[in-house]
């Protein structure tokens, strides 16, 4: 009879226990909808731009000089270049004159803050054309100068993201022969 009694009430733990289980496992939810072509542009535009971002503001101002060889630019010159070059795609987004060079001379630019505040302005500025233009703004059709051609404002957007995309990698490069982890291969907290 004691052994009754005990088994009934291990029973009764363990149904117990496995209801108090499954009320705190997280119950599955229903994916999220896919964003827009704007809000896809958008994520991949200020990712890149907060990774890039990152590098300026965390590289030594006495390392921005640096270059691992002489034929490449320096550390300052690649942000420099990267940044400006999405004015290629947000002037004629919105309307504006492009630039006049492809690349901003570094005596324009003589401090640390100085490129930062630079690149930080130059994703801002994409960043707000892309919202301008929305998701039905994306098939509007620019010139791409460089091509001399017509192209939708999402692929030009797309084009300038992965050439930003491909100076991040650069400067992840730089980091590494100068001794340094970069900002996003370092553990998080």
């Amino acid at each position: 009879m004691k052994m009754r009694i005990v088994g009934t009430l291990l029973t009764i733990v363990m149904i117990g226990c496995l209801a108090a289980a499954q009320d705190t496992m997280k119950k599955p939810s229903p994916p999220k909808p896919a964003g827009g072509p704007s809000q896809a542009l958008l994520d991949g535009w200020n990712d890149v731009g907060r990774k890039l971002i990152a590098m300026a503001e965390d590289f030594p101002e006495d390392k921005y000089d640096f270059k691992p060889v002489p034929a490449e630019r320096t550390f300052a010159e690649q942000l420099l270049h990267a940044a400006n070059a999405n004015y290629f795609f947000t002037n004629p987004v919105m309307g504006v004159k492009l630039p006049g060079e492809e690349d901003p001379k570094r005596d324009r630019y003589k401090t640390k803050a100085a490129v930062v505040e630079f690149v930080k302005k130059a994703f801002a500025d994409g960043a707000a054309a892309i919202k301008q233009k929305g998701d039905k703004g994306m098939n509007d059709l620019i010139v791409d100068v460089f091509a001399n051609q017509q192209t939708r404002v999402s692929d030009m957007g797309w084009g300038l993201l992965e050439h930003s995309g491909e100076h991040y990698g650069q400067l992840v490069v730089y980091y590494r022969v100068a001794g340094m982890v970069p900002p996003e291969s370092r553990p998080k907290k």
